[in-house]
């Protein structure tokens, strides 16, 4: 089977909410802001992501995902740090917004990672995370939220995010 104890199945489920809040939030209104309700959604699922993750460890210590993990919660915080009082459009609000698109993108390296190492069961299409293929699809998704940023950048500088959002 997966190998999957339902410990990580529940830290799975809530990252799962999380990512696709995140996601939805991007596609939706090019930002995620905490004062919105969908934006507490994604930063407490992914608070709760990183926390339940420091009990996940298939080799019985910590590893590079766990440093990953430290990063996402500092780079959470300076995007909840810097979208407090920001005016819309406002380089802090810019900001604000790119660390959340960049905690977004880290949900992709474990999940990749996991999904593709268990992935066909029998048979998985990666070793590991040193595989070629696992960090050609890593590197590819940096690349496209890379683009993603500089589109977001330029639709906050321009002030078209939807307003269905309050400004933090």
């Amino acid at each position: 089977m997966l190998n999957i104890t339902p410990f990580g199945w529940f830290h799975t489920a809530i990252s799962l909410v999380s990512l696709f809040g995140g996601l939805y939030a991007l596609l939706r209104y090019h930002d995620i802001r905490y004062a919105t309700p969908l934006g507490k959604t994604y930063t407490w699922f992914t608070v709760a992501t990183c926390i339940t993750s420091f009990f996940l460890m298939r080799t019985g210590k910590l590893s590079e995902a766990h440093g990953l993990t430290v990063l996402t919660l500092i780079v959470l915080a300076a995007a909840w740090l810097l979208g407090r009082n920001a005016i819309a459009g406002s380089w802090r609000h810019v900001f604000s917004s790119l660390a959340f698109t960049l905690t977004v993108y880290f949900h992709f390296i474990p999940g990749f990672t996991e999904t593709l190492t268990r992935v066909p069961i029998g048979a998985p299409l990666v070793s590991g995370p040193q595989d070629p293929l696992l960090q050609k699809l890593v590197g590819g998704a940096f690349l496209a939220f890379l683009v993603v940023m500089a589109l977001q950048v330029r639709a906050l500088r321009r002030g078209r995010t939807t307003l269905a959002q309050p400004a933090t």
